[in-house]
């Protein structure tokens, strides 16, 4: 049992050790690909979405410098037929592309891997120990030793990948080096089908689309955008949050509203697994994002302005889909072009959650509406800046009644960000609204379709427990006065489901002109006695 060849189990036993949300059939899923034209497999998802688990239960599984049986036992895996087939039955390397760089720094990757790999192969060919040390053997061939010597053919578990081509973005020359070192052990027509009967990479960014890593291409790429049938095992499924729930006495529906919303064609609706792990551990919801770490990642890109980009993510907080091709983005950090390519990192670092069917992004839930929302008001552009500030006075204009500020500030959203008849359906009119009220994120819960009395209120802000703001019911309309749509949230009891709150609930009438292309306001507050 080596620390890089054919490691033992200790990883994914630890990770037992703790609340373990069953994902071994990832395991019966790459097992298909072995030994075939699709044995090369790289699955890319955010960070906090459990990559290093799966690579710590892969090489588990796989590597023979252990008896796993044990660990199996009892989960998914083991009732499928041929569990034991590949059990520990393969040669395995196991990298930890993070962990090389820090230890030996992002420019000496490819040499730390073959020093680090080297000494651990001539242990499984005693015979040839000598003359690999000798001979300075190149990597390539003391693997084929071992598989001669062994009879057991190599699987490659590497996790966090790309991290090499993230953390060396001036080194041209250490990115070049390691796209050499990954063609060299997965295109060779001869040493990748005689040496290696798999290779499961992850990380968070697909493979590099330029022409001198083009011979890497042979990897089948399970993304955000397209995870395949790699979908069920990006987060947590519903069936799977509801047991969670159900286990440690939390409500669904608020799990749902923190954590939900990656929308994947195979799945369904995925929750962000670690923060829904941590509301477990916890008792409560709430953001769990590291916010130094988001802020970071987005501080560059919002401070871009491609094609109306900042614009569109304030509407992305608002709670807008976003239209977005994630065909051209060339999978680099440090090659972004076009806003195209800033969206599409977004869905790759799970800020923004990508729609196959129609071609849209948007954000997926409340634990990430909050980061964002932070980062743009963070932001030093001047435009975001004021944005938000007029966002934060509208919201002061609305718990004070300012009937003529709220239409004045709704009316410049509109002139800003909209097309003279955009807001000619109750639909866009709503999108107008949200986007100028998009600082609510950090004191309230917005509900649309709120369901009370005899019909559903356009949107409802409901104030979070710190919170010092009033609830508000808004209802909107068009080509109709203000007054009409007050009449209609008095008539119909929509804020009947808020007298329970304790806090005060004000009523909010919008509407749109298609005429004059004005907005109007008229607030009243409710009777809660």
């Amino acid at each position: 049992m080596g620390t890089y060849v054919n490691p033992g189990n200790e990883g994914f036993a630890t990770i037992l050790r703790s609340e373990y949300v069953d994902k071994t059939a990832l395991i019966g899923e790459f097992d298909k690909t072995l030994d075939s034209s699709d044995k090369l497999v790289l699955v890319s998802r955010p960070r906090r979405f459990g990559k290093s688990y799966a690579a710590k239960m892969l090489v588990a599984y796989y590597s023979c410098g252990c008896d796993s049986a044990s660990l199996f036992e009892g989960l998914e895996i083991a009732e499928s037929g041929g569990f034991e087939e590949h059990l520990n039955k393969f040669n395995v390397i196991s990298l930890d592309m993070t962990e090389i760089i820090q230890a030996h720094g992002v420019s000496n990757v490819v040499p730390a891997i073959s020093r680090l790999l080297l000494p651990e192969l001539r242990e499984l060919v005693p015979h040839a120990g000598e003359r690999h040390a000798r001979e300075g053997i190149e990597l390539k061939t003391a693997l084929i030793d071992v598989v001669r010597a062994t009879g057991r053919k190599f699987v490659f578990v590497i996790d966090e990948w790309d991290a090499p081509n993230r953390l060396a973005e001036g080194d041209r020359a250490a990115q070049d080096a390691y796209a050499d070192l990954l063609r060299a052990l997965f295109k060779g027509l001869t040493f990748t089908d005689l040496a290696i009967a798999g290779a499961y990479l992850t990380g968070i960014l697909p493979m590099r689309k330029y022409a001198h890593q083009s011979a890497v291409s042979d990897f089948r790429e399970f993304t955000m955008v397209l995870p395949g049938p790699y979908a069920s095992y990006v987060g947590f499924t519903q069936s799977e949050v509801e047991a969670l729930c159900e286990r440690h006495g939390l409500d669904v529906d608020d799990v749902a509203y923190w954590y939900d919303g990656y929308e994947l064609e195979g799945a369904g609706s995925v929750y962000a697994p670690f923060s829904v792990m941590r509301a477990c551990s916890l008792g409560k919801t709430g953001s769990y994002w590291v916010t130094t770490e988001a802020y970071e990642s987005l501080r560059p890109y919002i401070e871009m302005d491609f094609d109306g980009l900042q614009g569109d993510l304030v509407r992305a907080i608002a709670g807008a889909p976003l239209n977005v091709d994630p065909a051209y983005f060339r999978n680099d950090i440090t090659s972004i072009v076009v806003k195209d390519d800033v969206l599409t990192l977004l869905v790759h670092l799970g800020y923004l959650s990508y729609n196959e069917s129609d071609g849209t992004a948007r954000v997926p839930n409340e634990e990430v509406r909050v980061e964002l929302a932070r980062a743009v008001a963070g932001s030093s552009h001047p435009k975001l800046a004021a944005l938000m500030r007029e966002s934060v006075a509208l919201l002061d204009d609305v718990a004070n009644m300012r009937e003529d500020a709220v239409a004045a500030g709704i009316q410049r959203v509109h002139d800003r960000n909209c097309a003279p008849l955009f807001c000619n359906n109750e639909q866009a009119l709503r999108s107008v609204v949200k986007t100028a009220l998009v600082a609510a994120v950090d004191d309230y819960a917005r509900i649309e379709e709120l369901g009370g009395g005899r019909g559903f209120a356009d949107v409802a802000y409901i104030p979070k427990p710190a919170s010092q703001r009033p609830a508000f019911v808004v209802e909107l309309k068009w080509d109709k006065p203000a007054d009409a749509a007050l009449d209609q949230i008095r008539e119909r009891g929509y804020p009947e489901v808020l007298r329970n709150l304790d806090v005060p609930v004000l009523l909010v009438g919008v509407t749109y002109d298609t005429k004059t292309k004005e907005h109007a306001c008229r607030i009243e507050a409710l009777d809660v006695d």
